[in-house]
């Protein structure tokens, strides 16, 4: 079997790809490589066109019916009506065009990783080439700062590491050899490799390309990317099945009530109007473009909380988000290496970050006599052996170096230690650079007439160099930096020497040294992570950490931030993964139970996306790496870093947050509910209307009581009385009980048999309250049929505005909940009675409306027939149980 890159010597790659080590590719031999190979860049997704935006916002079944609507409605000469509805789909499909046009271009980020050039050895000169230009078996020449350009193997290595964390996910930078890896190693093992678009953080090297454009790592991700599809979101799914159930009920009533008119020999022109606007009445026109509003409004009130949100269903999907898969680094951490543990002889101390050390002096204080001082050396001699630049606290200069580094003298500045003047008393003679062969790293300071040596290093090696009083005080900090690393915890110990004549030139191994300690180092856990977990746990929702991290480290965090317990042991990694067999029942438990995955690539985030939403989940994914840009964009709901993240992540995502915080996830959750139970409730509302004024006529009709409305008054009351009303109730923003439930079982239809129970109730009550007020006039006080048509208008028109009172949730009282507070509520009702008195004063209209001047009379028969449904369903209300939060009869 032949063996991968990462399995083979410097010697091996070099014969493998033809190239001399020394003198590189010919210019001709790279010019022909090219036209073999093509250019070193990743291949483009075609960008989607402006029209697919916009015919996208037209293609559901809902705005099908309503251009069905308005076409009967201009075949039966009703134009008003028709182009009203037409109004509707036009601002449905603009808002949403507008809202996702920004969306477009998941692609072009990766593009921004292919226009650095690159140093090369071309017929045995360096000579520096487009990035595009690079060819497989390019000796490539790279120094710290430098993205690399390709995938590649390393000939040689000084000191080298690698930032692998847009990768990997593992934010400590990899330390990189000559020698070849483990068969299997995973990408973050992989240690004689480089990857395109990640970058050298130190040391120098030559390498030979073994893979450019789509063969790169990269470059697969990217295909991973192009090649996830999004499914249609919950809420336009349960929108397309409410459509569904419509057409069958309109049709069914419509029929029927052609067929009863047609028995009774009623004249068949108006029994077709009646019956055609009965159909439309049903449909209740006003709920896509409601829909369209409620969920640009839950966008704006989540960009003040700096979460922008690109596609518009995506604020809904967040709501029905029952499983969160979570990145660790620069999600649940700060992506910034910190000092965690300082371990001394004397004693242990765990401390925060910088920022947080304000317990060092007590715990010092208490240890051993020699405790404060040794901790105080510990971290002197970790900014003596160190090669990092730590910006001025006065100024914005980056920090240089090693993060490791950097984390030592970022610490020890902030326990109080003088850095400048460390550095002044100290003046460095000599240096012994890190290497991966010695795994220590010792400088030679002089401060006055008298010399001090500085070691830090692998646990092993320093200790070797150092005096012991016996065997079992080495092997006891031995245990303890591998119980550090079982933590999760990356560990260097530190030793010195103090001598009063200039050492020899191997002064580290030349001198027996003292042993001071350990320093344990961790990407620290983002404070605000914990309560944001604890937040989602009561919301019912199974967050997940999936990272290419090690397994220790996960853990670690995992336990840091309450994902996961104490005792919790189960991680899951990339190896697992390729062994598990998804028809096995204990397999797959064991996937569900895990919370932890560790060091799994790319694809295997898609298959376990994958896995959770065949199991009926919604699934939520935060990321900020390239590695997590295809399982962003599979997810139901892809969640950016704004801050930390790359462009890729966040142009893969459906929302990014600007905070990079956890929390917001949390308040963006709680607005996708809220905005759900509107959408609900306005349903419910509209339903209810429609139906009332479909049952109005249809019991008149049975009855034979005369038309106690016309086609073109129940088009009215369709498209103004209820479309304002639903508009408000779509854009409420109070319901502070909703992240105390559950999340809706993402499979259930988003108006439920609970629901349509409501619907029916609501419409009955205002269909007997209406038709009662009309009976009443017509029948027993004699008015003409055209006055009880009127009062019949009025009357149901006023039962629908008031009925909006009759959606709030739970127990509240009927005067203070979270329909009376939204302030919506008041300025449409206001509205649509201004509608409704313009409709009886302008004699245009009440041409049009076929509406007859009223008396007194009248008028208290038609505030009777409003105010009445009202009464009835909160006196029902009175002794119904609240079932969840959500309104009820």
């Amino acid at each position: 079997m032949p063996k991968h890159f990462h399995e083979l010597t410097a010697e091996e790659l070099t014969q493998k790809l033809d190239t001399h080590p020394h003198e590189g590719l010919s210019a001709r031999e790279a010019s022909a490589r090219t036209k073999l190979s093509g250019l070193n860049q990743l291949e483009h997704q075609e960008q989607e066109s402006i029209l697919s935006i916009l015919l996208r916002q037209v293609n559901s079944l809902i705005v099908w019916i309503l251009a069905a609507a308005a076409i009967i409605s201009f075949v039966l000469g009703d134009a008003l009506e028709g182009y009203a509805i037409l109004a509707v789909i036009v601002i449905n499909a603009v808002t949403g065009f507008l809202l996702e046009y920004s969306a477009r271009q998941s692609m072009q980020a990766l593009k921004k990783l292919d226009t650095t050039p690159a140093r090369v050895l071309r017929d045995g000169q360096l000579t520096e080439v487009p990035s595009e230009y690079v060819t497989t078996g390019d000796i490539l020449v790279l120094e710290a700062g430098d993205l690399i350009p390709a995938d590649a193997g390393i000939l040689e290595a000084n000191q080298l590491e690698t930032d692998e964390s847009a990768l990997t996910g593992e934010s400590i930078p990899s330390a990189k050899t000559t020698s070849p890896s483990e068969r299997d190693a995973p990408l973050g093992d992989q240690h004689n490799r480089l990857f395109k678009g990640t970058a050298i953080t130190s040391g120098n090297a030559k390498a030979i390309v073994t893979g450019i454009g789509q063969d790169t790592e990269l470059g697969k991700i990217a295909t991973l990317v192009q090649q996830s599809k999004r499914s249609a979101t919950p809420l336009e799914t349960k929108l397309d099945a409410l459509a569904k159930v419509l057409i069958w009920v309109t049709t069914g009533l419509a029929v029927l009530f052609l067929m009863v008119g047609l028995l009774r020999g009623e004249n068949t022109k108006q029994l077709i109007e009646t019956a055609i606007a009965l159909a439309i009445a049903a449909i209740p026109e006003g709920m896509s473009v409601v829909a369209t509003i409620a969920l640009a409004y839950g966008m704006l009130r989540l960009a003040k909380k700096k979460v922008v949100v690109k596609r518009l269903s995506a604020v809904e999907t967040l709501g029905g988000t029952n499983v969160i898969f979570t990145d660790k680094t620069g999600t649940l951490t700060q992506n910034k290496i910190s000092v965690h543990t300082l371990h001394t002889a004397a004693c242990d101390l765990t401390v925060g970050t910088e920022t947080e050390i304000k317990d060092n002096e007590a715990v010092t204080d208490d240890a051993k006599p020699a405790g404060k001082s040794d901790f105080e050396m510990l971290l002197r001699i970790g900014a003596l052996a160190n090669n990092a630049q730590l910006n001025s606290e006065n100024n914005d200069s980056k920090e240089i170096g090693d993060p490791v580094e950097i984390a030592l003298l970022s610490y020890a500045r902030a326990t109080g230690i003088d850095l400048n003047a460390l550095h002044t008393e100290y003046e460095r003679k000599a240096e012994k650079a890190f290497s991966s062969d010695t795994r220590i790293m010792g400088t030679l300071q002089k401060s006055g007439s008298s010399y001090l040596i500085a070691v830090k290093g692998a646990i092993e090696e320093v200790s070797a160099l150092c005096q012991w009083t016996s065997e079992a005080d080495r092997d006891r900090e031995v245990e303890i930096s591998e119980r550090m690393a079982a933590d999760g915890l990356r560990t260097l110990a530190f030793a010195f020497r103090q001598a009063e004549t200039a050492p020899a030139d191997d002064f580290v191994r030349e001198n027996k040294l003292t042993y001071l300690g350990l320093i344990g180092f961790q990407d620290p856990a983002r404070s605000e992570v914990t309560p944001a977990l604890k937040a989602c746990r009561e919301a019912g929702i199974k967050v997940i950490m999936v990272t290419g991290d090690h397994p220790a480290t996960s853990l670690s965090i995992a336990r840091q931030v309450n994902l996961v317990g104490p005792d919790y042991r189960l991680a899951l990694t990339g190896k697992d993964l390729e062994s598990f067999d998804l028809s096995s029942d204990t397999d797959r438990k064991k996937m569900l139970d895990c919370q932890v995955f560790a060091r799994v690539s790319p694809s295997q985030k898609l298959d376990l996306i994958g896995f959770y939403q065949d199991q009926g989940a919604i699934v939520g994914m935060t990321g900020d790496g390239v590695n997590d840009a295809p399982a962003l964009k599979k997810s139901d709901i892809g969640i950016a870093m704004g801050l930390r993240g790359t462009a890729v992540a966040a142009e893969a995502s459906d929302m990014v947050l600007k905070d990079d915080s956890f929390t917001s996830i949390v308040y963006a959750i709680g607005q996708g509910r809220v905005i759900f139970e509107n959408i609900r409730k306005f349903i419910v509302f509209l339903m209810s209307c429609n139906m009332s004024e479909i049952f109005v006529v249809t019991f008149a009709g049975f009855l034979d009581v005369g038309a106690p409305l016309l086609p073109l008054q129940i088009l009215f009351l369709n498209i103004i009385t209820d479309v304002f009303p639903a508009l408000a109730l779509g854009v409420g923003k109070e319901n502070d009980k909703l992240m105390t439930f559950p999340p809706r079982d993402p499979k259930k239809p988003i108006v439920q048999i609970r629901d349509w129970k409501k619907i029916v109730f609501y419409a009955l009550v205002m269909t007997a309250s209406v038709l009662g007020v009309y009976g009443y006039g017509t029948q027993r006080l004699g008015l003409s049929h055209e006055e009880g048509n009127t009062i019949t208008f009025y009357a149901l028109s006023l039962a629908q505005l008031l009925h909006v009172f009759n959606l709030y949730s739970g127990k509240h009282r009927f005067f203070n909940n979270e329909i009376t507070r939204n302030r919506y509520i008041w300025l449409a009702i206001l509205l649509c009675i201004l509608i409704l008195f313009a409709t009886y004063y302008i004699p245009f209209l009440r041409q049009i409306l076929a509406v007859e001047l009223i008396s007194i009379q009248s008028l208290e028969l038609i505030l009777a027939g409003g105010i009445m449904p009202v009464f009835i369903i909160q006196l029902i209300r009175l002794f119904t149980p609240s079932e969840d939060g959500t309104a009820h009869p």
